[in-house]
């Protein structure tokens, strides 16, 4: 299905105004979810109650309101908190030009990809350009939905992709975590970079990792449909030791293991590649129901939020 864009919008920079379609660049729907219910299978709905009286409080009669103190709210009407938001902008306010490599990803929030529109291929065409070639990002100002953001605004090799930031005081400091120093020798330090050498790559492949979970979760699901019967495996978890690892040991271990399992992985190839290792069997889902899923008729609501959530890979920060 074709990408369907969420909005129109400028992007600005100094005279020069790119006319672009704003997209999602990442799906939530992915997930799969699960609904409340009474043990009857019937739904349950959410309701509020009032703590002084006890009596179900409607949407209709609730206002908002901010606790500055201990049980203590000032109230704001709807047009009040209204009169408050910030008014939309159709405008991606380019304020700077950095060094791509000094945005720290932590600030990461929402990613949305950007597209030129009409009569927007060249601006935005010479702006990606100019962009890698430089080595610098945008940072730029935008209101949305009665909120400010500041946005990064980079050039990738397909096009520009717009990503919202957070703000300073919305991201945590690993100063406030007093991790306590430890001293690293020459010793231990060179063994450490043999290791890394041994399993680096050249780039991140985000389809080489697959969510098993949501697989073993689709797979319950399947079979509960089926009418078979599902048996939870318990999770054991290897308990610890309490012994001090030398870690020059660990090293040198994980060097050799590494090692071991690159000389032998040619060997098992017919092709001239290491075959990948086999996935460990679900021992929660009976035999027969992990192989070759079949489509199994499933109840409208439960096909639309399960059987529909797309098998992609999801590349974990």
């Amino acid at each position: 299905m074709a990408a369907r864009s969420i909005a129109s919008l400028t992007l600005s920079f100094g005279l020069v105004n790119v006319p672009v379609k704003l997209y999602s660049a990442t799906e939530s729907s992915s997930a799969v979810s699960f609904k409340m219910l009474a043990k009857d299978g019937s739904r349950v709905k959410q309701q509020y109650v009032s703590e002084s009286t006890g009596k179900v409080v409607e949407r209709a009669e609730m206002v908002k309101g901010y606790e500055f103190e201990k049980d203590r709210f000032v109230l704001f009407t709807p047009d009040e908190l209204k009169a408050l938001d910030e008014a939309a902008s159709h405008v991606i306010e380019i304020v700077a030009f950095v060094p791509e490599a000094s945005v720290d990803p932590i600030y990461y929030d929402r990613a949305y990809f950007l597209a030129p529109d009409k009569r927007g291929g060249k601006p935005y065409a010479l702006l990606g350009a100019a962009m890698r070639e430089s080595g610098r990002c945008a940072l730029a100002r935008w209101t949305s939905k009665g909120k400010q953001y500041v946005v990064q605004v980079r050039a990738v090799e397909d096009g520009l992709v717009l990503q919202q930031l957070l703000y300073a005081d919305e991201v945590r400091s690993l100063k406030d975590l007093d991790i306590e120093p430890a001293d690293v020798s020459p010793a231990e330090l060179k063994l450490a970079l043999q290791l890394i050498d041994q399993i680096s790559r050249d780039e991140y492949d985000p389809t080489e990792f697959k969510d098993e979970e949501k697989g073993r979760v689709l797979a319950a699901i399947d079979a509960k449909i089926a009418g078979k019967q599902v048996v939870a495996s318990a999770r054991s978890e290897e308990p610890s030791s309490g012994q001090v690892i030398d870690l020059m040991e660990a090293l040198r271990a994980s060097i050799g293991q590494k090692a071991g399992k690159a000389a032998a992985a040619p060997a098992k190839a017919g092709n001239g590649k290491a075959e990948k290792p086999a996935k460990a069997a679900v021992e929660a889902i009976p035999a027969g129901a992990l192989k070759e899923r079949k489509p199994v008729k499933r109840a409208p609501k439960l096909l639309e939020e399960v059987a529909a959530a797309p098998a992609r890979t999801r590349a974990r920060k």
